[in-house]
């Protein structure tokens, strides 16, 4: 029975030894460090203030950031004096951390002295933080930096005036498997912009011209939102973005799609290969340059494309534009229109493509008529593979056959 008791008391021991293990092991500078580690090769230098560990609980004192896109076009520090708290952190075998949660006191910050610029954003908070493992980052594992991410209001202001604000940002993304280097299988994500409302007034006083062409077509209060929804598979690469919209009330919308295959994770890994070759600093030689062209057809023939399409859903703007040019040619819209109209086949003429006139005239002859809708679709009659499009380019008319080009007016949404 003592043997017993003694036993028991030994694996009580060390199940609480593994159970704290994962805290014991943080170490908050450490965990500091590998957040600049990882942000760095998607262009964001981040050096932050004095980190603090409170059982799985670190907070840091500030810091800054830098968004660096080549070595000579890195825009000016940006510093942030609050505090960032990560909760439920914990450090895995592999040598990644993850995080429960992320919350970012509300910002209240000037940005610019003349005009004074000041920006407010509350009930900031990221769950599912994680920064993965390895050198050089794996892009599986760059995927999956958050679960999800929101934002409450954000107002942008102007000498006291408020010129950009939104009611809601929100980005929530799943993981088949999460958090996983090797194994992810497929990934899904959403991203919406809402309440979102622009006072376009001020131009007028940097640009008078442009402030009274935005009076005229009554753009000087814009309001809408942005949404997009795509799914990924790894093991194919088929991405598909089956809604990227930017929708105005009152003014229009413009919504994309597109659907590829073999955008895979190593054409990822090789994309961002390339960026941190061309990163290095100076002009690159012409055998280097002559190398990035070879790896860039390498990667444009393994992915393809299998349909995209550029809509536009009008709601007053086309219109209004029409009003606006018909008026400063000193004709009405219908004579202002068919002069348009009758331009269209000369204007294609230019290109040496005869085969646009029938593609393109009648749809947008009809949407001069009546503006409602003017959709450019691509759908090619098998998935092709962007080199192979490159190559038709030389023949334009047949290339307008290898992408299944069409264009569209006034139709309803498919």
């Amino acid at each position: 029975m003592r043997t017993t008791k003694t036993t028991r008391l030994l694996l009580s021991g060390v199940a609480t030894v593994a159970l704290m293990g994962p805290a014991m092991a943080l170490d908050a500078q450490a965990f500091v460090d590998r957040i600049a580690e990882v942000y760095k090769p998607l262009g964001y230098d981040f050096t932050f203030g004095a980190a603090a560990l409170d059982g799985d609980t670190i907070t840091i004192d500030g810091g800054t950031v830098t968004i660096v896109s080549s070595p000579e076009a890195a825009m000016e520090p940006m510093t942030f004096d609050t505090e960032v708290t990560f909760t439920g952190v914990v450090e895995n075998a592999d040598g990644s951390y993850t995080a429960e949660s992320v919350t970012i006191p509300d910002i209240e910050t000037d940005f610019a002295e003349e005009p004074a610029g000041h920006l407010s954003l509350s009930d900031i908070r990221v769950d599912g933080f994680y920064l993965p493992a390895g050198d050089p980052i794996p892009s599986i594992g760059l995927l999956q930096l958050f679960q999800s991410f929101s934002t409450g209001p954000l107002s942008l202001t102007r000498d006291g005036e408020e010129v950009f604000a939104f009611e809601t940002m929100a980005s929530q993304s799943t993981f088949n498997p999460s958090f996983a280097t090797t194994e992810l299988t497929d990934l899904a994500s959403t991203f919406l912009i809402s309440g979102m409302s622009a006072d376009l007034t001020s131009v007028a006083e940097e640009d008078p011209a442009a402030g009274a062409t935005i009076e005229a077509l009554g753009l000087t209060s814009v309001t809408g939102e942005v949404y997009m929804e795509m799914s990924w598979a790894m093991a194919d690469g088929h991405m598909d973005v089956s809604a990227l919209s930017f929708d105005f009330d009152d003014v229009g919308a413009l919504d994309i799609t597109f659907d590829i295959t073999g955008f895979t994770p190593t054409v990822l890994d090789q994309i961002y290969a390339m960026q941190a070759a061309m990163g290095t600093g100076g002009e690159p030689t012409e055998e280097q340059a002559q190398a990035q062209m070879m790896q860039g057809m390498a990667l444009m023939q393994g992915v393809n494309i299998v349909s995209a399409s550029i809509r536009y859903d009008d709601a007053s703007l086309a219109g209004k534009l029409l009003d606006f040019f018909a008026a400063q040619s000193g004709a009405d819209r219908a004579t202002f229109v068919q002069g348009l109209k009758a331009m269209l086949p000369a204007m294609l003429a230019e290109s040496g493509i005869p085969a646009l006139n029938d593609l393109v005239v009648p749809p947008v002859s009809a949407f001069l008529d009546d503006p409602q809708s003017l959709e450019v679709k691509v759908a090619p009659p098998s998935p092709t593979s962007l080199l192979v499009l490159m190559a038709a380019a030389a023949n334009p008319a047949g290339l307008i056959t290898a992408l299944g080009l069409a264009v569209e007016a006034n139709q309803p949404v498919d």
